[in-house]
């Protein structure tokens, strides 16, 4: 056992309870006895190797890297970056959280930009001066990229029963710009997403996602696989990863996330990302490592990413959480956060990710979630409007977890109440059924909520 390194307690496989009946799941009972690391499990059933490729790969998603011109194995970021390790957003596998007002820096979120108009293989067309993405930071003399001030403009949303809830949305000033302006800049602000559960995600066939959509409209939603851009087979594939199903697999996520946000190469990417507007950066010293992380430590964090397992459900023998399920269904919520699916064999991890049925209550379509919560940024066939359907597995752990409740791709969402008033477009029908209920009812529909 390497020193150092965080171990969970033995695990065991336990059962998940989806309305009537018990489903399978390779998750860790331990999660229950260890709550704040609940996201931070393996799957239940890993051999010696493959703990060992786990808590390697954890090793490098926890690591903190260097600037060049250095050798080690942790030489290599920037020139420009947003964070100097995964863990630093993703802090316990968990989500991120946006800053409280513009004096506050961005430490778990960031800003995507583009112009109008598609890039390579239909992306995003990446702005000129400043690329995909607003890096804040730069190596020692490279000027960062600039900086993006959140504030908060409050109102309010009225329910059925003359009750008044209290909402937010996110207003958005860039300062400090280093390299011009950004007028006519199309930009989306986004917190870290969970990472837990994701090779499970990966594991359900294309034929279901493609099946869920042909069955959604006779129920009045209209879900739509993106078509993304595969770097690895050099094709365009169903997508599936990212708040707008932006990128077709976990391993391509990965090496998105290293390269946008913290300037450090892969096989995959394996150039620095320096607009030519960006002297300084296309003149900093590059590291000796190239690619920086290569294609063996890839593997290692794409298998520890794919084996982190959900974790368990709680309270499903408590009446208000049966009856908060039952009302969640009839609401119409279950149609698009699916309560369950069935996987295959994972592709790549066939015998550590065998075919079962998991409750992650998400079909991974996107959905026109209606102007309110609209960014007005294509990614690939996804619209400004779409977004990809959140899971919802975990959601009830992440304010012990991460110590907020902050939901939706900005972290608008104070609380799941909140979440569920900002839907809109498809989502409305079930909104406005959640907003008619009554109040007891409403609590009810919370603590299953909860319970995920």
């Amino acid at each position: 056992m390497r020193r150092g390194i965080f171990r969970p307690a033995a695990r065991v496989a336990s059962a998940v309870l989806i309305g009537s009946f018990l489903v399978g799941s390779l998750v860790s009972a331990s999660a229950e006895e260890f709550p704040r690391e609940a996201y931070s499990y393996p799957v239940a059933g890993l051999d010696a190797a493959a703990e060992d490729a786990f808590y390697r790969g954890r090793v490098e998603f926890m690591r903190s890297w260097s600037f060049p011109p250095g050798g080690g194995e942790a030489s290599g970021l920037g020139p420009l970056f947003n964070r100097i390790s995964c863990a630093a957003c993703h802090q316990k596998n968990g989500r991120g959280q946006p800053p409280s007002g513009p004096d506050e820096r961005m430490l778990s979120m960031l800003v995507r930009l583009s112009v109008p108009g598609d890039g390579p293989h239909g992306a995003p067309k990446p702005h000129p001066a400043y690329g995909g993405q607003l890096n804040e930071e730069g190596a020692p003399g490279v000027p960062g990229e600039g900086r993006a001030a959140i504030s908060w403009e409050a109102i309010t949303a009225t329910l059925a029963d003359g009750s008044i809830v209290a909402l937010r949305r996110p207003r958005i000033e860039f300062v400090g710009l280093a390299y011009g302006p950004l007028d006519g800049a199309l930009f989306s602000p986004r917190v870290a997403p969970a990472v837990f559960g994701d090779g499970l995600l990966e594991s359900v066939p294309i034929e279901t996602m493609k099946r869920i959509a042909a069955e959604q409209p006779a129920q009045g939603v209209h879900g739509v696989v993106n078509e993304v851009y595969d770097v690895i087979s050099g094709q365009m594939v169903p997508g599936r990863f990212g708040w707008k199903a932006n990128s077709p697999n976990l391993k391509q996520q990965i090496a998105e996330a290293f390269i946008g946000d913290l300037g450090v190469t892969t096989p995959l990417f394996p150039e620095d990302q320096c607009t030519e507007q960006q002297a300084a950066c296309r003149a900093a010293t590059k590291s000796k490592n190239r690619p920086e992380l290569d294609a063996i430590r890839l593997d290692d964090i794409d298998f520890f990413n794919a084996h982190l397992a959900p974790p368990p459900r709680r309270d499903t023998d408590n009446p208000q959480v049966a009856r908060g399920e039952t009302l969640f269904l009839a609401s119409g919520c279950g149609v698009c956060h699916v309560p369950s699916l069935k996987t295959e064999a994972h592709p790549k991890f066939s015998q550590t990710l065998p075919a079962q049925t998991i409750a992650p209550y998400t079909d991974l379509l996107l959905h026109d979630m209606g102007e309110a919560l609209a960014d007005g940024r294509p990614d690939f066939h996804a619209s400004g409007r779409q977004w990809r359907t959140a899971p919802l597995w975990g959601v009830g752990l992440a304010p012990i977890v991460n110590e907020h409740s902050l939901l939706l791709h900005d972290g608008r969402a104070r609380t799941l109440e909140e979440a569920i008033l900002w839907h809109g477009g498809e989502g409305e029908a079930a909104k406005a059924a959640y907003a008619a209920l009554k109040r007891d009812e409403r609590e009810a529909l919370i603590a299953f909520l909860r319970s995920l």
